[in-house]
């Protein structure tokens, strides 16, 4: 084939394609198209072929290169979609008569992909709680199991960071250059984009050195996350560009985060921002996680304009869209004024439960001295050390030391700007005092959540959980006794920034964020 054949020629190539398998399959072919590719669905398949299209981000103008980046979007998509990428196809035959394989001269490559209802992509559904656990898991395993960039990679540096958030604004500004109100919001929002980068230079050179960039998918959206056989499924990864897959993995969770809650899935976005730290401890990364977030709103604003352009004629639900994304940047890059809540209260009282659905409705950060505690021996959640009270990793030493990892955690966390709420018995008196310290040290308002339940009650949960074995806390009816006999009851000033709670019967959600307003 010719390489100078250009998209108006693939254009009338897929539509001979699209016609042949509408007539060769019960249910007719369809196409979809989108900016960078034309996906044609038949039955229980679909082929997607690259556009030839040279933007300044890709390059697919050349039938190699087509050929390239299918059969890395084959590679790439593996790691996550197997049964979704069953492989590259030739498209051969002539433009009058393509066919789908075969020997004779290549007219083009398509990807050979298994289909699945559209009801099922994450755009078209609510996303569930089990869902979302699910997928903070499999995002976080992901991430973990990646290798990171190499130090003498050019990837994560600094100024590669930067200048794709640089070009989210000319590439806008060049798409709808008659638009003064937008302008000066990009105006805004490039400025805070150059001032945040300049305060976060050190951080994000730290984070390329501890290997936080790696090879992700690179477009973590809704749309490219299905739910098959009651599973979320990420395909679709970025393969046209290294430098836009080799990112920090803060920055792949932040896609998401951002377009979660651009969709109005906010509380679970809380859930999955959560689920995925808890699994992989990176609160460090909350320093960049703003920042990211609002570039990603600005490349969905991009991506927008180009459609807009391709399309050759005006559209209000692109312009729509636009303005959408820019007002969702803007109104990420005002962080909200942080809380520190911590929750008091004995095994069995109800902490961790009241702790993940707090976290959905308002915007604080849950971690749990459970975990903490494990993840500082390197323990999974869900290890069981079968260590008697006040030994091993409970040993009293361990105890303190876990209290100042959640104090460290809690700063750094309200210093990133989010709000915290800290899981912990809090038994001693000087464990509560260090939180409250912080707060004042910070300037940051400071509540206590105390849970009580009847000991019955206690005792009874306990000894549920612990034979359920799904949770990370391994208190037992001892360790519990020993609770009961060492806590120290909170003094007159702490009183009075505590809420009793009885956890009896399920609490009262609503009234408990009117009383924590954020």
């Amino acid at each position: 084939m010719d390489d100078t054949c250009g998209d108006r020629w693939q254009a009338r190539l897929v539509e001979r394609l699209r016609a042949r398998l509408a007539a060769e399959t019960a249910g007719g072919a369809e196409v979809i198209e989108t900016h960078i590719s034309r996906v044609l669905l038949a039955g229980e398949v679909a082929y997607k072929l690259k556009r030839p299209v040279r933007l300044g981000f890709l390059d697919f103008s050349t039938l190699a290169r087509r050929r390239h980046f299918a059969e890395e979007e084959l590679r790439l998509n593996r790691r996550l979609a197997a049964p979704l990428y069953l492989g590259v196809l030739p498209i051969t035959g002539s433009l009058a008569e393509p066919r789908l394989g075969g020997d004779d001269p290549v007219l083009d490559y398509a990807v050979h992909m298994r289909r699945f209802p559209q009801q099922a992509l994450l755009t078209r559904r609510t996303l569930t709680p089990d869902i979302t656990d699910a997928l903070a898991e499999r995002i976080a395993a992901f991430h973990e199991g990646l290798p990171a960039a190499a130090p003498d990679a050019p990837w994560g540096a600094p100024e590669q960071v930067l200048a794709p958030m640089l070009e989210n604004f000319r590439v806008i500004r060049e798409a709808v250059p008659r638009d003064a109100e937008l302008h000066a919001r990009l105006d805004r929002l490039e400025g805070w984009t150059r001032r945040t980068f300049a305060d976060l230079m050190p951080v994000l050179t730290t984070r390329r050195q501890a290997g936080c960039i790696r090879e992700c998918h690179g477009d973590l959206h809704r749309g490219n996350i299905a739910v098959l056989d009651g599973r979320p499924v990420i395909f679709d990864c970025i393969e046209f560009n290294p430098a836009f897959r080799w990112i920090d993995t803060m920055s792949e969770l932040a896609f998401l985060l951002m377009d979660l809650e651009h969709g109005g899935e906010v509380a679970q976005a809380r859930r999955l921002l959560n689920g995925y730290l808890m699994r992989t401890g990176d609160y460090a990364g909350l320093a960049v996680l703003r920042f990211y977030m609002v570039y990603r709103a600005l490349v969905r604003a991009k991506v927008t304009t180009i459609g807009a352009a391709q399309h050759h004629h005006g559209d209000a639900s692109l312009e729509a869209a636009l303005r959408g994304y820019v007002r969702r940047a803007l109104a990420l890059s005002r962080a909200p004024a942080p809380r520190l809540v911590i929750l008091c209260g004995l095994s069995g009282s109800g902490k961790t439960s009241l702790a993940a659905a707090l976290s959905e409705r308002l915007p604080l950060l849950h971690i749990r001295s459970d975990v903490e505690r494990k993840r500082l021996f390197g323990l999974p959640p869900l290890a069981r050390t079968r260590a008697a009270p006040g030994a091993g990793i409970y040993a009293p030493d361990v105890g303190e030391r876990t209290y100042r990892h959640l104090l460290a955690l809690a700063r750094g966390i309200i210093e990133a700007g989010y709000g915290v709420l800290v899981d912990a018995t809090f038994l001693a008196a000087g464990q509560r005092c260090a939180f409250r310290e912080l707060a004042r040290e910070l300037g940051c308002p400071f509540d206590i959540l105390v849970l009580e339940a009847p000991r019955a009650v206690l005792c009874e949960r306990v000894a549920r959980r612990l034979a359920a074995g799904e949770d990370a806390s391994e208190a037992d009816l001892g360790v519990l006794r020993h609770q009961l006999a060492s806590r120290a009851p909170l003094s007159a000033v702490e009183r009075e920034r505590a809420v009793f709670i009885d956890t009896r019967g399920a609490p009262a959600l609503d009234a408990l964020a009117r009383i924590l307003p954020l």
